[in-house]
């Protein structure tokens, strides 16, 4: 990782089905909140800026994370991942570099599982690079629709825009992205809320950089349990058993 790098960690959501009004990236695993934990991994790859995007009680999330070097944002309305990572923009402007953008409620994710990204996304001299996983039931995750069988990205399917046939493909988005940074913001700009969910989808960014020609890249998880995110208390208690099992 010769190239200088940001990162970007969504943790705005407030996770209507965790049951809690606690933001949901403070929910703990083993005592600490998983943004924590995530955190913890990305300071140890010495990035040169990390900026955490806050919405939903996100004076609470600034005072848990108060100790780490990171600067926040405000995602005031939550208008989906793209308007979110666009709160960023005016601390990236000047950034020239690859931008790893990631959510924060995967805390289980390695740094092994971002070099894998991360060297994918230089080798190949990409725009953007897609972090994917392969899940037995993809329901719920946006499908990877790859050029052919090549490891080119063509674009990435919300589960509820996914025609029947789009819902048949079971690698699936882990929403862990690298981008270059300037390209990524002039994509953002592009972007339209014309979905059935009326957001502004990040992934949509992807779509924009495939039509302009530019190289845009997937790359398969080598362990999908890592790259699992916190939707529900269930999907809370597997990450807490899983964390256990690894002795993290």
């Amino acid at each position: 990782m010769t190239q200088a790098k940001a990162a970007i960690v969504l943790a705005a959501g407030k996770g209507k089905r965790m049951k809690s009004d606690l933001p949901k990236v403070l929910h703990p695993i083993h005592g600490r909140p998983m943004i924590a934990i995530l955190l913890d991994t990305l300071v140890k790859m010495s990035f040169d800026r990390i900026v955490v995007v806050v919405g939903h009680k996100g004076e609470m999330v600034q005072e848990a994370l108060s100790s780490y070097h990171v600067s926040f944002v405000w995602q005031r309305e939550q208008l989906g991942t793209g308007h979110a990572v666009k709160m960023a923009k005016d601390q990236l402007a000047d950034f020239k570099g690859t931008t790893l953008v990631l959510a924060g409620d995967v805390p289980l994710l390695s740094e092994e599982s971002i070099g894998q990204l991360f060297h994918k996304h230089e080798s190949t001299h990409s725009a953007a690079t897609c972090l994917s996983a392969i899940f037995e039931d993809p329901t719920g995750y946006g499908r990877i629709v790859r050029d052919g069988q090549s490891d080119r990205l063509k674009q990435i399917v919300e589960h509820k825009d996914a025609t029947p046939e789009l819902r048949l493909i079971r690698e699936v988005n882990t929403g862990t992205f690298c981008f270059d940074n300037q390209l990524l913001f002039q994509s953002l700009d592009q972007i339209r809320a014309d979905n059935t969910q009326g957001e502004y989808y990040l992934t949509d960014a992807i779509k924009v950089m495939y039509d302009k020609g530019l190289p845009v890249s997937v790359v398969v998880a080598r362990d999908s349990e890592e790259v699992k995110g916190v939707n529900s208390v269930d999907q809370l208690e597997h990450l807490e058993r899983v964390f256990a099992d690894r002795g993290r």
